[in-house]
Order: C-alpha cells, then structure tokens, then sequence
C-alpha cells in the first residue's frame, strides 16, 4: 500500500514484515533559520530498494545523512529497524551505524594500505567480531572472491564499487544506503552496479535506498521519491527512465512551495 498526504511521502507494506526505515516529521534547519529539510513522513519495509531523486538543493542528501544517522534532525523521530536514533548516545550511534547500516558512496572510500578482504572485513573488525568466512562470502556474491588479495589501486572503479557494496553488505545490515553509487562509473558498469543492488534486494531481502540524479539508475528501483526545496513532491511506483526524466524536468521548470507532482501510483509489489 503507498499513500501521501500534505507533502510528505509514506511507503508501507500490508502483512507484518517489519520496516527497516521509519521517518516521522524529520526536518532539519541550520543556522539563521536556512531550512534544507521541511517535515517528512517516509516509512520503507524491508526488502525493498528506493530511489530518492531532486535537483541540486532538494534536499535528498540532508534526508539520507539524517535517516543514516550522520547528521541529527532538527525535529522528528528517526528509527532504523525499530530503534529511535535520538534515544541512542554517541558511542550506541556509532555501533549502529557500523553493525546495522551498510553505506555505499561514489567515492567507493576504500582504504588504500589494506587488501580488498580487510576492507570488507573492516566493518567486522571494528565491531570485534572474527570475520569467520563472511568476507570472503561477500566478495563472492559480488563476483571478486579471486581478488582478496589484491590492493584497491588494483581495481577498476566498477570493481572497487562492488567491494564497496561487499563492505555494506557483510554485516547483514538493516538497510543499506547508497549516495550516488554509479555518479562516477561509466553507462555499461553502473548497470553492473546496479544489478547487484537490485540482487541484493531481490535475492538475499535487503533493503536499499539510494541517492541519485540519473534517471536510469532510478528505473532499476521499487519507488523513486522526489524532493524539491526541501519538500517531498511526489514519487513514481516501478518508475521508468522515461518517466523519471519527465518528472525531473518539470521540477526544473517550476516544483517549489506547494508543488505535487501528477505521477503513478501502483504500490508495492502490484
């Protein structure tokens, strides 16, 4: 089931599957009163990949640092599979954000000194936890298990993006999110990317949700919500490239205070 009301964007699922992303009334402000974020209500069930979309200035970078737990919101309540971020001191946060949260960022921020398997493994390691095969696993499951041994510098970007969703996935995260995974790669290796993305959703039940200006990568998810100036706007169910593209140049053209989108709505899984 998918509602909206008063410009802000709710994703639900019938059934009691439990939703790995809560947002109610997050907003964030900064100083003198300059508001990035207006209230959202966003709720995404697990097993489920959504693409957040807008122009430069929307919004969608400050609503994934504060639904991540990297930036704290001005007002409202943030819960990643069930726990309130705000109930969480710094040290809690910090475990969270490295046991239960995977992130995957264009820059693929992989540490040069240490092998392809110590940079999967380094979420593990830092938990204190052995990684008893799952690196290896995980390299695997995004076609390098032949590469452990190899530095970064000896990768492709395609390759060092997929060790970088390894890296998010070896903790069997509550969610994973993903800010402009493909921004850096070329067409024929982001759809590579992407595919593994959409596997991971599909196969192994987790969930995504990606930051992303490309209207491509954006056709490969459940649901691409937009912002504009702050706000949520509107958002496609099973969006198309073509789709996305319309929308996006009409928030280009005039999205502001007030604006919502005229786009479909299917729902999950209809």
């Amino acid at each position: 089931m998918r509602r909206q009301r008063g410009g802000s964007a709710t994703v639900s699922a019938a059934g009691p599957v439990a939703d790995a992303l809560t947002l109610e009334g997050v907003s964030r402000e900064y100083r003198r009163g300059t508001v990035a974020l207006h209230p959202v209500d966003l709720t995404v069930p697990r097993g489920r990949l959504l693409a957040v979309m807008g122009p430069s200035g929307s919004g969608k970078s400050t609503l994934l640092q504060c639904a991540a737990g990297l930036d704290r919101p001005t007002a409202g309540t943030v819960r990643i599979g069930g726990t309130e971020l705000a109930s969480l001191k710094e040290t809690a946060l910090t475990r969270l954000r490295r046991e239960r949260i995977g992130f995957v960022f264009q820059a693929h921020n992989l540490v040069p000194s240490l092998s392809v398997a110590e940079n999967v493994a380094l979420p593990l390691l830092l938990g204190g936890a052995p990684p008893d095969g799952r690196a290896a696993r995980a390299l695997a499951a995004v076609g390098l298990g032949e590469r452990g041994e190899d530095r970064p510098a000896e990768l492709s970007g395609g390759q060092a993006q997929r060790v970088a969703i390894a890296r998010a996935l070896v903790t069997e995260p509550d969610i994973v999110f993903a800010d402009e995974p493909t921004g850096a790669l070329d067409p024929a290796t982001a759809q590579d990317v992407l595919a593994l993305l959409r596997q991971a959703v599909d196969r192994d039940g987790h969930t995504v949700v990606m930051v992303t200006h490309d209207p491509v990568a954006a056709a490969w998810a459940d649901q691409a919500l937009f912002l504009a100036r702050g706000r949520t706007v509107g958002w496609l169910d099973r969006p198309g490239a073509d789709e996305v593209r319309r929308v996006m140049r009409d928030l280009g053209r005039d999205a502001g205070e007030g604006t919502q989108l005229a786009v479909r709505e299917e729902g999950w899984g209809a």
